[in-house]
């Protein structure tokens, strides 16, 4: 059976040549530019445009550009460029809105449409779903022949991102290092903006998969079971760390110096250990990150405001806190100096920072930070099906504080359990954290037992 379309506060994601077309895309841009026309009635407006890697991504901005032209926006086409990329350039030259053309972590026949605002968050739940609206009911007007926007293209998004990231740290403290990285950028749209950081860093890099052809040279999601190649590259060129980018580049994971994958969750601890060694504030993390975290900013003297998943929902609970440092355990890590998107190159920059402030290696610092044991996995399943389960695993864990701003968190002494459905893909998430390897195996198989009840 084929999937559906999937159109959610998160933006769109489908399959190309099945359930996303040319037609689709150019109408979700005419909703994106009817909103904001409705917003800014008496401003010109531009919107900045920006595409992972996939060989689609031409097609799909072709379209998106004509729906956004047709409603009467002029468009900045910045060609490939990663999605933290975007949300920068579309402040630097003042844009009234961003659209980044990506499916993210999914393979490569998936495709997708990201929207941002003026200042680079994506639309909170009550603009998204009215530009869902807009987008169903065709509610929108298109511009006469003089009024149609223009496209014009701007090529600097590599260099400005590097400028913006680089005062966040010593780059000649990490050049005196002379750190040999391995980056594997997956054939995405991260590989040149990565590549330029690491450079101005002074890091001999080994590069992997840097071109963006799109034709991604692993399953891309940067999860352990993707990067053996990577892990056995740093062993083999004797480097001190691997970086792994995902196809837009706002999510990074870590491989140490002995080829070990340390994964995706240290990136926002390891970030947050060197923030909270410089400036005292909080911190912000959705529901399903890890408490390293909170053990890091409450040995600062801090505290971590809980949002749940979503990029946006971090951002907002950022700006609104002011936090000094905020993420997501999938490798995604926010600093508003930069812009409230996760970023990359952010974190490729403050691990290294951290690693030479401290003459740790990144193994040493990640076993500092460790201790808790995080199973996560997936399954095919609705929002019923998931309403279900999570329904079932209440009555299982009586004994639990429960969170429902985002399916379903129970915290227990021993640690915590998330249950949730996606935004962006067909299936629910369950996430456990916990010192005890029993409880994590024991929770395993309560949930196992009503997983099976229900589907």
């Amino acid at each position: 059976m084929s999937q559906e379309l999937i159109i959610s506060i998160s933006g769109m994601r489908g399959i190309i040549g099945e359930n996303l077309s040319p037609e689709i895309a150019a109408a979700y841009g005419c909703a994106f530019a009817a909103f904001l026309r409705t917003h800014k009635p008496d401003k010109k407006l531009t919107v900045a445009v920006g595409r992972d890697s996939r060989p689609s991504g031409a097609m799909m901005f072709s379209a998106v550009a004509a729906g956004l032209t047709a409603g009467g926006v002029d468009v900045v086409d910045l060609s490939i460029c990663s999605t933290p990329g975007v949300g920068i350039m579309l402040r630097h030259l003042g844009c009234d809105g961003g659209v980044i053309i990506t499916a993210s972590h999914n393979p490569v026949p998936y495709n997708g449409i990201k929207l941002l605002l003026d200042n680079g968050i994506a639309p909170p739940r009550a603009m998204a779903e009215d530009i869902i609206r807009r987008y169903r009911q065709r509610a929108f007007a298109l511009a006469d022949s003089v009024h149609c926007g223009k496209i014009s293209c701007n090529g600097q998004t590599p260099r400005i991102h590097t400028d913006k990231v680089l005062p966040l740290v010593n780059p000649a403290a990490i050049a005196a290092k002379h750190y040999k990285v391995v980056l594997d950028s997956v054939n995405g749209a991260g590989g040149v903006a990565g590549r330029f950081l690491l450079e101005k860093l002074g890091c001999e890099i080994v590069p992997m998969n840097i071109e963006p052809t799109g034709l991604f040279a692993h399953t891309p999601e940067p999860t352990a079971e993707n990067l053996t190649d990577l892990c056995l590259a740093v062993t083999r060129h004797k480097a001190q760390i691997g970086f792994a980018q995902d196809p837009d580049a706002d999510r990074l994971a870590i491989v140490d110096e002995n080829g070990r994958y340390i994964g995706e969750e240290y990136t926002l601890a390891l970030a947050a250990k060197y923030v909270f060694s410089k400036q005292t504030g909080t911190a912000a993390a959705n529901l399903s990150t890890s408490r390293m975290i909170d053990d890091i900013a409450a040995a600062a003297g801090s505290t971590v405001i809980r949002t749940p998943v979503g990029e946006a929902n971090v951002a907002e609970a950022m700006v609104q806190h002011n936090c000094i440092i905020g993420g997501e355990g999938n490798g995604g890590v926010i600093d508003l100096r930069v812009g409230p998107i996760r970023d990359s190159l952010v974190a490729m920059a403050m691990v290294l920072q951290l690693m030479a402030e401290t003459g740790k290696t990144v193994g040493q610092l990640a076993d500092e930070l460790g201790g808790y044991v995080m199973h996560k996995s997936k399954y095919p399943a609705d929002r019923q099906q998931a309403q279900a389960i999570i329904d079932k695993a209440k009555a299982v864990f009586a004994d639990a504080r429960i969170d429902t701003s985002d399916g379903c968190r129970f915290d227990l002494p021993a640690g915590w359990i998330h249950i949730r459905t996606s935004n962006t893909e067909p299936i629910m998430r369950i996430i456990m954290e916990t010192q005890d390897p029993d409880a994590a195996r024991r929770w395993t198989e309560q949930i196992e037992i009503i997983r099976n009840e229900v589907l």
